[in-house]
């Protein structure tokens, strides 16, 4: 029901981003967004699976969560601090980057100064999904999704492209207003501050899950943002808006199926420790979803003008062209992320973060060569080749954690 809400959300608020800012406006907000998806990674070190797994663990160990939050706010202040200064040093030469001139420096001062909101979420979200207090997350969902999607629309009416980037760069505080407000009494049960100590005696364990969140977020943000500033710099901006649209019509029905995975695969994946049942496992899952996911595939293309009217406006048709490689490589994805997950499910931090760097760094060297010669449709078809070979390689490595745990 929340996906669902904030699908409406987001389509709403993607129609009158195009109306009102066009294709070079959405490229844009595509490249924001990475920079608060990687300053949600770095701001918190990666250890949101962490606080996860810990929580569910030492929910009724008090010393237990007395070690992990004191390991994570320890880091997280570390992190925070350090990421303030930079980016806020560095607005201009970050803005230069980004959008190819200073005019928005004040986007990233702003970001700097919401950065350790931005951890604070992170941690105490991990508190909520350890808690697996899934009602209390929906309120806090639908609330602050809501309040700063209102706040994103005001700013766009009166402020244009520059109020709509700022309203992103605000958002991480209005999440963290209302999650206190919902969530701080119930907060305070698991986090007693005033005991917190500045030690890291988890620190080891909670490594591992920075690293799988520096390789999953913060490289592949990166790697996008560089992506779009070279369509922008090889095509040109209007081209890297389409780009970014496309993604972004990805991620939306790709949210679905992310659902699937710590909810149904995870748990059955955690109780498996040798090939042949990992096998049927594999078989059950993929005969059950591999039909729906193809057909609901199958329905996006076929509608893929349909969507683009709708959610989009016009100028955003040279996206059709798009939608049957970005599908095919949203399918092998999905092939190859049910495999990878059993990786997540054991810890086996080496494998996922081997094979992840693998898929981006082919991901980005296809890219380069092909939009040579196709433009932006060569990116979309470089997405698809580097799955390709993701899936190859997570195959592979499955066969050798097997093989080497005998």
């Amino acid at each position: 029901m929340v996906v669902g809400l904030r699908l409406l959300i987001s389509l709403l608020v993607q129609n009158l981003l195009a109306s009102y800012t066009g294709q070079a406006g959405i490229a844009k907000v595509g490249q924001i967004r990475n920079i608060s998806n990687i300053l949600m990674s770095v701001s918190s070190l990666g250890v949101f699976n962490g606080v996860v797994k810990y929580v569910s663990e030492y929910k009724n160990n008090q010393q237990g969560l007395l070690k992990l939050f004191s390991t994570v706010f320890v880091l997280s202040t570390i992190a925070t601090v350090t990421l303030s200064i930079v980016m806020y040093s560095t607005a201009n030469m970050l803005s230069q980057w980004l959008f190819f001139t200073k005019a928005y420096a004040i986007v990233f001062k702003v970001l700097a100064v919401a950065a350790p909101f931005i951890a604070m979420n992170r941690i105490f979200n991990g508190v909520i999904n350890g808690l697996s207090a899934y009602k209390i997350n929906a309120k806090i969902e639908i609330i602050w999704y809501t309040l700063a999607s209102l706040l994103l629309l005001v700013s766009l009416y009166y402020y244009n492209i520059e109020g709509v980037l700022l309203a992103i760069a605000v958002t991480p505080i209005v999440q963290f207003l209302v999650l206190i407000f919902i969530f701080g009494n119930t907060l305070k049960d698991y986090i007693i501050f005033k005991k917190l100590s500045f030690k890291t005696p988890l620190l080891k364990a909670l490594l591992g899950f920075a690293l799988m969140s520096f390789v999953g977020t913060v490289f592949l943000n990166f790697i996008e943002i560089e992506l779009r500033t070279l369509i922008s710099d090889r095509v040109s901006e209007n081209e890297a808006g389409v780009w970014t649209a496309m993604s972004s019509i990805s991620k939306i029905y790709m949210q679905f199926l992310v659902l699937i995975f710590p909810i149904y695969i995870l748990p059955n994946y955690a109780k498996i420790n040798s090939l042949a049942p990992f096998k049927k496992q594999v078989k059950k899952i993929f005969t059950s979803l591999l039909p729906l996911v193809f057909v609901g595939m199958l329905s996006v293309y076929l509608c893929k003008n349909q969507i683009i009217e709708i959610i989009y406006t016009n100028a955003f048709l040279s996206m059709i062209p798009l939608f049957k490689w970005q599908l095919l490589a949203d399918f092998t994805k999905f092939l190859a992320v049910v495999l990878a997950y059993y990786f997540i499910s054991k810890n086996a931090f080496s494998y996922f973060i081997l094979t992840e760097l693998f898929s981006l760094i082919l991901y980005f060297i296809f890219s380069k060569v092909l939009i040579l010669d196709y433009g932006t449709e060569g990116v979309v078809i470089a997405n698809l080749l580097r799955y390709f070979c993701y899936l190859i390689i997570v195959f592979l490595a499955i066969f050798h954690y097997f093989k080497f745990r005998k």
